[in-house]
């Protein structure tokens, strides 16, 4: 079965993109935790982040190392936490989340929806930031 995040990959549902390459893809949460929360996500619908082949397990910290970089630099945050949970789409996704307390982190204070233009400016900020990378 498809998942959700499969079809925001192939564009049948709507996401903002901040990242995309032959492996993988980083968008915006429709449901944040803080401006700028960002999934990245394998292309390959794997299920469990501990069943994902080494390398591209290695890809997608990579990747996501370089996004925390530029959510450090385009919002005020102490830190960026990476979550991976699982428990709500079954398709392995990383959360990066700019926080300055680990309160923030709770998946019960997530937004339960977010104006489309304000994911678009957020995501203006991340790929600024990603470009002076």
């Amino acid at each position: 079965m498809t998942t959700i995040f499969t079809r925001i990959i192939n564009r049948e549902i709507p996401g903002t993109f901040v990242h995309e390459d032959d492996r993988c893809v980083a968008f915006l949460s429709i449901n944040p935790l803080a401006d700028g929360h960002v999934l990245v996500i394998p292309r390959e619908e794997v299920d469990h982040w501990i069943d994902l082949d080494a390398d591209l397990a290695a890809h997608l910290f990579e990747v996501s190392h370089r996004i925390s970089r530029a959510l450090s630099s385009a919002f005020p945050c102490e830190r960026v936490g990476m979550i991976i949970a699982g428990y709500e789409v079954n398709h392995c996704h990383i959360h990066l989340v700019p926080t300055s307390d680990m309160s923030q982190l709770d998946f019960r204070n997530a937004a339960r929806s977010i104006e489309r233009q304000a994911l678009e400016a957020n995501a203006a900020r991340i790929i600024s930031a990603l470009s002076d990378d």
